[in-house]
């Protein structure tokens, strides 16, 4: 098994050096239905998919409940999930307001278990020319480091005034491809996010 990713070649107009760049994004995968998961549990565990399915829901009750007690909520088999906020920071006591928050966020914390399986998980890259035509197909040779979310960048809560800067990273024509190369926040606009990201930074206001 293997994670693909596209390099296409395409005219970057913004950041530092524009020009015609290799930019990454992964590959589109088809989404797998719920009753799909249900049925290929009941097959690893020999138990049936309703029940399966009728205790995933009430276990997702009661984490979508906790989470919004403000609970680290774990998620068996995967990890952790809890609820943040992006926000700026301000100094003076009568500055601080709720128009300070600028996002609400969901932070899933990998087990060591998923994060071993990412990394050992290889690469494929498929590069593209600016029609589509395949150039060549490499396989990354990358660390294979994976991002921390509790602590994505140098800038966490330290500078606030760039909470909305390019806080998604990817760009309008996919961008993203940070999502496939775990390495530090700012790669959540890759090196131009498809045209309109940029380095998407560190988490600028995670306040728990």
């Amino acid at each position: 098994m293997a994670i693909k990713v596209i390099a296409q070649r395409r005219e970057v107009k913004l950041g530092k050096n524009p020009g015609k760049k290799f930019v990454m994004r992964p590959d589109l995968y088809s989404p797998i239905q719920e009753k799909k998961v249900f049925a290929e549990a009941s097959t690893h565990s020999g138990i049936p998919a309703g029940v399966i399915k009728a205790a995933w829901d009430a276990a997702g009750e009661v984490i979508r409940t906790w989470a919004t007690e403000g609970h680290s909520v774990p998620l068996p088999g995967l990890g952790t999930m809890r609820f943040s906020v992006r926000s700026k920071a301000v100094e003076n006591l009568e500055d601080v307001k709720t128009g300070l928050i600028s996002t609400r966020r969901i932070i899933f914390t990998p087990n060591v278990d998923v994060k071993d399986e990412l990394k050992n998980t290889s690469i494929q890259i498929t590069c593209l020319d600016e029609d589509g035509n395949v150039l060549k197909r490499v396989t990354s040779g990358d660390s294979g480091e994976i991002e921390d979310p509790e602590n994505g960048g140098s800038n966490e809560n330290q500078n606030g005034s760039n909470e909305n800067q390019n806080e998604n990273g990817g760009g309008s024509n996919g961008g993203g491809s940070g999502s496939l190369t775990p390495s530090n926040g700012g790669d959540n606009g890759g090196n131009s996010g498809g045209n309109g990201g940029g380095n998407a930074g560190g988490e600028t206001g995670d306040n728990n």
